[in-house]
């Protein structure tokens, strides 16, 4: 009887199986997508007269993909037949451009002369070419311990998820927040050392693709708010000053993003939003407590910490020098203040005793000074409390007197004596 493709497909639901074992292995052995495939049998006995082949779980004739006649070469194509399946004479099956929809079971029945056939079984899976995954994120900036971080890995293909940290593997306390598949990152109350950059990577066998990385941002803070003064911390502290020096103080914390800064001398607020304040000439008006203020405009959380600044009790002695210190008749003389107070609110000069008939000048605290009874027309203060005696004559020799008192009402009496020497 001769074989046709038509008459081999009833006569093979008759015939008994032998039982014999045939295997059925593809090569390669895990081909990705677009590969050509064969799918090797191994096994076969006897004179094969004819061969089906189906691609699914039962020799259903919708799963045939087509029939082949040994003798003859013919090929019958089945209804699985996708254009790319080709039977070989010893059975094996070519399949040319392999795509994931022909991953699957393989059944091969075969007949032999004397009319027995005999089944194998195969499975092949055709591995794709990955796309690049994307990180999907609920949001990439957010608040320490308050918010929930989701990210999802976003992949049009089934394939094995591994997550990157800056680059590095998940690390273990963050990879227990992963779904069953891998493909869902969950951390709740997230941690400012989880910020940073997350990547996703999808992978199988021939293939892999890591996403792009998405940067995530946590805010905190602020904590640790500090006062500096030459890098050493001063909060808490009293910190001496003496007269007219300056002072910078600098206002630390641990913040994300950076806070906003509010400094109060005394409790009041002053005009400065910087990290830092300077005091550039230390008086007893600049003596208080100053306070820095930090509030992170993210968290709305605040913090604050203070120092008290306050004069030295160490002074400059005063003393005044004549300049020239022999001065003639006619010329002009300087009585010269050194070591005055830096916290001078107000002076008078007297020649003679400190009593109101000597009183040269006066300065108030406005800076400007005034003439007293005992003024000639030719004396002039200055803002450093020296007097300045212009076109001498031999009458101005004598007790000059220095009156000063200071913010914290400190009074303090200088006298000097001015001679004056005649023209010869």
């Amino acid at each position: 009887m001769a074989l046709t493709g038509r008459s081999w497909l009833v006569l093979s639901a008759t015939f008994l199986s032998v039982g014999a074992e045939i295997s059925i292995t593809p090569e390669p052995a895990q081909p990705a997508e677009g590969d050509n495939v064969t799918l090797t049998v191994h096994g076969l006995l006897g004179e094969p007269l004819a061969y089906n082949w189906y691609a699914g779980p039962t020799f259903s004739v919708i799963y045939l993909v087509a029939s082949y006649i040994v003798s003859t070469g013919d090929e019958t194509p089945g209804p699985a037949h996708t254009g790319r399946e080709a039977v070989r004479p010893d059975g094996s099956l070519d399949i040319r451009g392999v795509l994931p929809g022909h991953s699957g079971t393989y059944i091969l029945q075969t007949l032999n002369r004397q009319l027995q056939t005999e089944v194998g079984y195969g499975h092949l899976q055709v591995y794709e070419i990955l796309a690049q995954p994307v990180v999907m994120a609920n949001d990439t900036a957010l608040v320490e311990r308050r918010d929930t971080l989701r990210l999802m890995c976003s992949s049009p293909s089934p394939a094995e998820v591994r997550w990157f940290f800056n680059g590095e593997a998940l690390p273990i306390a963050i990879r227990l927040g992963l779904s069953p598949d891998g493909r869902v990152l969950t951390r709740h109350g997230v941690r400012r050392e989880e910020a940073g950059a997350y990547q996703c990577e999808v992978w199988n066998p021939v293939s892999v693709s890591r996403s792009e990385p998405i940067n995530l941002t946590v805010y905190f803070g602020p904590e640790r708010v500090a006062i500096l003064q030459d890098s050493t911390t001063r909060t808490g502290c009293t910190i001496k000053l003496d007269f007219n020096m300056s002072l910078t103080l600098w206002c630390v914390s641990q913040s994300c993003p950076e806070p906003e800064y509010v400094w109060a001398f005394n409790g009041r607020a002053l005009k400065n939003g910087r990290d830092h304040l300077n005091i550039s000439s230390m008086t007893a008006a600049q003596e208080g407590t100053y306070t820095c203020i930090v509030k992170n405009p993210k968290t709305l959380l605040s913090g604050s910490a203070s120092v008290v600044v306050k004069l030295s009790a160490a002074a400059v002695a005063m003393t005044i020098v004549p300049v020239p210190t022999k001065p003639k008749e006619g010329q002009d003389v300087t009585l010269t203040v050194q070591g005055y107070p830096k916290d001078l609110l107000v002076y008078a000069w007297y020649h003679g005793p400190a009593s109101e008939p000597n009183r040269l000048l006066s300065q108030l605290p406005s800076g400007n000074w005034i003439a007293g009874p005992a003024h000639t027309g030719r004396e002039v203060g200055f803002a450093n409390c020296s007097l300045l005696v212009q076109k001498l004559n031999l009458t101005d020799a004598g007790r000059y007197t220095l009156k000063t008192v200071t913010l914290q009402g400190k009074t303090e009496t200088l006298e000097v004596e001015l001679q004056v020497a005649p023209l010869e």
